[in-house]
C-alpha cells in the first residue's frame, strides 16, 4: 500500500541527520535558494522542476513530485508568482504556486516536496493537445522522465493544474490504460472542463481510488455560468467548470455515492477519498483564479482528505482566504529599514551570542536562569532587527458609535538574547518580561493586540509544537532552529507571527493571584492553538512561550496616548482590547505580590 499522499504531520520529528547535497543536475538560485533544473521535451514542452533547498533535500525520504500543469496564458515565473513591483505584471500575483508549496514544506518534515511546472510552446494544453496527434504518449513520457529525475524511491505522483492544466491531466489519463499506482493523488483546480463519462474518465478515476484507501481525487469549482467580461458571458451554455463537476458527481453516483453538504461558503461533495467543492458564486464574480491564490487552493488540494484525515489541515489554509503564504512569496529586499529604537542600549561588544547564552544557563535553576536573561536584556544584547519596531494599524468603534484609529509598534518578531547572525528566541517568566519592558517602555500586548499582529504579519508561520523536555533551555534553542529551519529566505525585521504563543495582558489575571496569561500560537489561517489561559503559575515557562514587546506610546487618532490609559478609557479600550476596559494593564513586580 502506498503512503499517505502528502501526509503532513506538525510537530512530528525532525528526520535523522544526513549529509545535505545539491541533487545531481540541480542548481540553487532565488531567495529561498531552492534547487532547479530546466527540461525540455519534443515539441514544444519545457518543464522547471523546483526542489527544496540542498540542505531540506533528504534523498532517504518519501518525495511527492506535485505535476503542475500551467493555465492558459501563463508562464512558469507568472504561476510561481512574486511580489508586485517594478516591471512585475499582475500575473506574477495571482496564483502564487512558489509560495503555497514553501508552505507546505514548512509544514512537513517526512517527506521531499517537488514542483514540476509543465508549459508548451502555446500557452494553452488545449491547443497543443489539439496540435499534436501523439500527445498522450508524449505525456505519459514526459512523467517518466520527470520521476527518473529525482534520487532517492521513486516519488509519488500528484497531478494538479489549474484552468487549461486540466486538459493536460485528462490527456494522461486517456493515455494510459490505468492510471499508475505511483498517482497518490489528483487535484482539479477549477480545471476540470474536459471531463467525460462516455470517454471513460470517471470508470478510469473510480478504479484508481479503488487501488488503494490513501488515493485522493480533489475538485474545486464555482458557478461561472453567468460570470461576465466586458459584458459578455464567458462560457457557453453547456461548458465552465460547474458543469463539469455536476457531470463528475452524476457519474460517480452509481459506483461512489457522494455525500451532500457544506463546507463554509462551498457545497461540498465527498466520499472517503473524494472531495468536491462548489463555491456557489451569488455575487456572480469571476473566481477562476481567486479559488487557486487568493483562497489557498492549491494548498488545500494538497492537504484535504489526507487520511487519516488531520483536523489541523483546514487551520493550514482556508479556502475563505485570506492568502495563508504571504512570508513565503519571492519579493525584493525591503528597501526601507525604521530607525532601531533609541531606548534600547546598544549591543555589547563582548556580548555573548544566543547559542552561547543557552550553554551558559542550561543547568542553572529557574530564577538563576531568569536572572541571567534579565541582565543580558538590560544591558541590550537583543539582536538588530528586533530594535527597529514595526507600526500595527487597528481601527475599532467605541460605544459612543465613533470610529477610531490607533497605531501601536510592535517588535518584528519574539523577545532574543543574541545578534542577529546569532539570537535565540527565549521565552521568559512573565516578570523577568514586565521588568525588561519598564526599562525600555515598552508593554506586553492584550490578545486582540496578538490577533492584530498575526492578521498584519507578512509572515504567517507555521506552528511547530513540541512534546518533551518543554521547560528545558536546550529545547528552547531545538524551537527556534526548528522555526528558523521553516523561514529560511525570508527577511529579518517583517513583522512575524504564528511560531510562539504570546505572554499577554488579560482581566483574567485578577481571577487568580500570580498565574501566567498566554493566548495564540496562530496557524496560517487564523485559528489559535491556545485560547486565553491563565492555568499556570507565573514562574512556569515553556519553549512556546514568546515575549512580544509594544510601544507603550500608541497613536490614537494621531495623538500620542499612554498604553494604560487607552485599556482604561471607556470608550478607546475596544481598540486594544476585545474584553473590555483593563486595569491595571500590566504584571505586578515579584516584590509587590
Amino acid at each position: 500500500m502506498a503512503a499517505a499522499s502528502l501526509a503532513l504531520a506538525l510537530g512530528c520529528a525532525p528526520a535523522p541527520a544526513w549529509t545535505a547535497a545539491a541533487i545531481e543536475g540541480f542548481t540553487a538560485g532565488g531567495q529561498f535558494r531552492e534547487q532547479v533544473r530546466s527540461f525540455k521535451f519534443e515539441p514544444g514542452v519545457s518543464v522547471l522542476m523546483v526542489a527544496p533547498p540542498a540542505g531540506a533535500f533528504d534523498p532517504q525520504r518519501p518525495t511527492t513530485l506535485v505535476i503542475y500543469a500551467l493555465p492558459n496564458g501563463n508562464t512558469t515565473e507568472e504561476t510561481m508568482g512574486k511580489a508586485p513591483g517594478p516591471g512585475v505584471g499582475w500575473r506574477f500575483d495571482i496564483q502564487h504556486i512558489g509560495a503555497q508549496t514553501r508552505v507546505l514544506r514548512a509544514a512537513t518534515s517526512d517527506r521531499n516536496l517537488v514542483v514540476a511546472y509543465l508549459e508548451n510552446d502555446q500557452k494553452s494544453w488545449p491547443s497543443w493537445r489539439k496540435a499534436h496527434q501523439d500527445s498522450g504518449a508524449l505525456m505519459v513520457a514526459i512523467l517518466e522522465k520527470l520521476k527518473a529525475a529525482l534520487p532517492g524511491p521513486a516519488p509519488e505522483v500528484c497531478l494538479t493544474g489549474h484552468s487549461g492544466g486540466g486538459s493536460f491531466i485528462f490527456g494522461y489519463i486517456d493515455a494510459v490504460e490505468t492510471i499508475p499506482a505511483s498517482v497518490s493523488r489528483i487535484a482539479f483546480l477549477d480545471s476540470n472542463y474536459p471531463f467525460d463519462a462516455a470517454a471513460g474518465h470517471s470508470a478510469k478515476l473510480i478504479r484508481w481510488l479503488r487501488g488503494d484507501s490513501f488515493r485522493r481525487l480533489i475538485v474545486l469549482a464555482y458557478d461561472d455560468r453567468n460570470i461576465e467580461l466586458n459584458g459578455k458571458k464567458v462560457v457557453s451554455e453547456t461548458g465552465g467548470t460547474y458543469r463539469a463537476t455536476l457531470r463528475m458527481i452524476e457519474a460517480f453516483r452509481p459506483d461512489m455515492p457522494l455525500e451532500e453538504g457544506r463546507a463554509g461558503s462551498y457545497l461540498r461533495f465527498s466520499a472517503p477519498q473524494v472531495e468536491m467543492l462548489i463555491h456557489p458564486n451569488p455575487e456572480n464574480l469571476v473566481l477562476h483564479t481567486a479559488l487557486v491564490g487568493e483562497r489557498n487552493g492549491f494548498i488545500y488540494a494538497l492537504t484535504a482528505g489526507v487520511s487519516p484525515r488531520a483536523s489541523w489541515q483546514k487551520s493550514l489554509a482556508s479556502l475563505e482566504g485570506p492568502r495563508a503564504y504571504t512570508g513565503w512569496i519571492e519579493r525584493p529586499a525591503p528597501a526601507r529599514m525604521a530607525p532601531p529604537d533609541p531606548a534600547i542600549p546598544p549591543r555589547p561588544a563582548d556580548a555573548r551570542g544566543g547559542v552561547a547564552f543557552i550553554e551558559a544557563v542550561k543547568n542553572l535553576e529557574r530564577e538563576a536562569r531568569e536572572a541571567a536573561i534579565l541582565r543580558e536584556l538590560l544591558r541590550g544584547n537583543i539582536p538588530g532587527h528586533l530594535r527597529r519596531l514595526v507600526p500595527v494599524t487597528v481601527k475599532a468603534r467605541a460605544i459612543d458609535g465613533a470610529e477610531h484609529t490607533a497605531v501601536f509598534e510592535a517588535m518584528p518578531d519574539y523577545l532574543a538574547i543574541g545578534s542577529d547572525g546569532d539570537y535565540v528566541r527565549m521565552p521568559m517568566n512573565p516578570h523577568t518580561a514586565q521588568a525588561f519592558c519598564d526599562a525600555f517602555g515598552f508593554v506586553l500586548p492584550t490578545p486582540k493586540m496578538a490577533d492584530d499582529i498575526w492578521r498584519q504579519a507578512v509572515s504567517k508561520i507555521v506552528p511547530q509544537p513540541l512534546t518533551e523536555e518543554r521547560e528545558s533551555p536546550l529545547t528552547f534553542l531545538r524551537h527556534h532552529r526548528l522555526i528558523e529551519e521553516q523561514i529560511a529566505g525570508q527577511y529579518l525585521g517583517e513583522l512575524r507571527a504564528g511560531h510562539k504563543k504570546d505572554v499577554v495582558i488579560t482581566n483574567r489575571l485578577k481571577e487568580r493571584p500570580s498565574r501566567l496569561a498566554i493566548y495564540g500560537w496562530h496557524f496560517p489561517s487564523g485559528q489559535p492553538i491556545q485560547p486565553l489561559t491563565i492555568v499556570h503559575a507565573d514562574w512556569y515557562v515553556d519553549y512556546s512561550h514568546g515575549i512580544r514587546p509594544v510601544k507603550k506610546t500608541i497613536k490614537v487618532d494621531g495623538v500620542d496616548l499612554p498604553y494604560q490609559q487607552v485599556l482604561q478609557d471607556p470608550h478607546l479600550h475596544p481598540l486594544l482590547s476585545d474584553e473590555g476596559v483593563i486595569d491595571p494593564a500590566r504584571y505586578p513586580s515579584p516584590q509587590s505580590r
